[in-house]
């Protein structure tokens, strides 16, 4: 049986036997490079019940600041490079028209029209802010992508190690708030409704984007496969002669790749977020990189949230939503949503809590 690491974080390597590479580190703040996650990849080249049997393959891409790893069951070689070749395209495309490092992406150029007045889209775009616009109602706002504004001014301010001013906070919170984002379905527009609104998909970007590669191989017939970027991932059918993909979750606060406990996943999509490697300590208080919303700064309690969904999308949306509402909101949300769980980590004080939401148990298996 051959077997394979993921490990999402700042200093991360994708491991498995047949390639080691360095992780690039992500370039911007986003909620990604954040989660203490483990793949262990069931990944025995079994020949399945079929004719013709299925050999597993690897591959990697620098994208959107991290490293996509696309790994997969073909019949043969050409094949499975030509499927993650046309996958990988995808994500390329993708990071075109959603990162906001490129002046020159959709979404920037989207950002930079006069407000109030309705801009036509792409079909991805407003897919992406049409599922964001979502997830921000049913959580009250912890998720939001108009915070862009406040994601500059808190990397400006961990450059410079201070806190923002709280003029300099209320003037960037006056340009957030997911009500001042509208969508029209028929049309296919969006509209600033507010001056300097700046947008961030980074909350949502990589689930999506893993989602959509996993398209582009199952278009191809590849069914078995897992698509991971960075700490959001998602899952098709399972390797040959398995149940699932069996991913493992580290503790909260570990900079390593010790599991304390699995669940077994296909079709489906998993994500964690925490601040084990990208915080900052300010006049002696530890800032998370995730931010909050309703106060435009960094988390300041520590929490870790891992969210299996039916796709990444949904899952890279929630876990740092979770991580914003706490324990009990959090739970709550995800006891909300079909076919979801959250797996929740705290410490205070030194002491260190798990918390799952009611389907949870459902999809665990014991740690090993």
């Amino acid at each position: 049986m051959t077997t394979g690491y993921l490990a999402c974080g700042g200093s991360a390597l994708w491991r498995a036997l047949s390639t080691q590479q360095p992780l690039m580190q992500r370039a911007r703040n986003a909620a990604a490079m954040l989660a203490l996650a483990a793949v262990m990849l069931l990944a025995g080249c079994r020949t399945p019940s079929s004719a013709q049997a299925l050999h597993r393959f690897e591959f990697q891409h620098p994208a959107m600041g991290t490293l996509f790893t696309i790994t997969l069951y073909a019949p043969d070689a050409p094949r499975a490079e030509a499927a993650a070749h046309a996958a990988f395209k995808r994500v390329d495309a993708l990071e075109d028209i959603m990162s906001d490092f490129q002046a020159d992406s959709e979404l920037m150029r989207l950002c930079d029209q006069p407000y109030g007045r309705p801009v036509p889209v792409s079909a991805d775009l407003f897919n992406v802010l049409q599922q964001s616009l979502k997830i921000a109602k049913l959580s009250d706002g912890a998720f939001d992508v108009t915070i862009g504004p406040c994601v500059r001014l808190w990397r400006f301010s961990r450059k410079r190690k201070t806190l923002p001013t709280p003029a300099e906070i209320a003037t960037a919170k006056a340009a957030v708030g997911w009500q001042k984002l509208r969508l029209d379905s028929r049309a296919h527009t969006v509209t600033l409704l507010a001056p300097n609104m700046r947008l961030d998909l980074g909350g949502i970007g990589k689930g999506y984007a893993a989602d959509q590669a996993m398209l582009i191989l199952k278009g191809r017939g590849i069914d078995r496969a897992l698509i991971a970027a960075s700490g959001d991932i998602a899952v098709g059918d399972p390797p040959p002669g398995q149940p699932g993909w069996k991913v493992g979750i580290a503790t909260l606060g570990t900079r390593t790749n010790q599991i304390a406990r699995t669940v077994l996943l296909h079709n489906a999509g998993i994500s964690t977020s925490g601040d084990s490697e990208q915080f900052i300590e300010i006049g002696g208080v530890r800032y998370s990189h995730i931010l909050n919303p309703a106060t435009g700064l960094g988390l300041t309690n520590r929490i870790q949230a891992t969210i299996i969904g039916p796709n990444a999308t949904a899952t890279d949306s929630l876990d740092t939503t979770v991580s914003i509402l706490g324990v009990k909101r959090g739970l709550a949300l995800a006891d909300a949503l079909p076919g979801t769980a959250a797996l929740i980590l705290t410490r205070d004080d030194g002491q260190e809590q798990t918390f799952t939401s009611s389907r949870y148990k459902r999809l665990a298996l014991p740690a090993n």
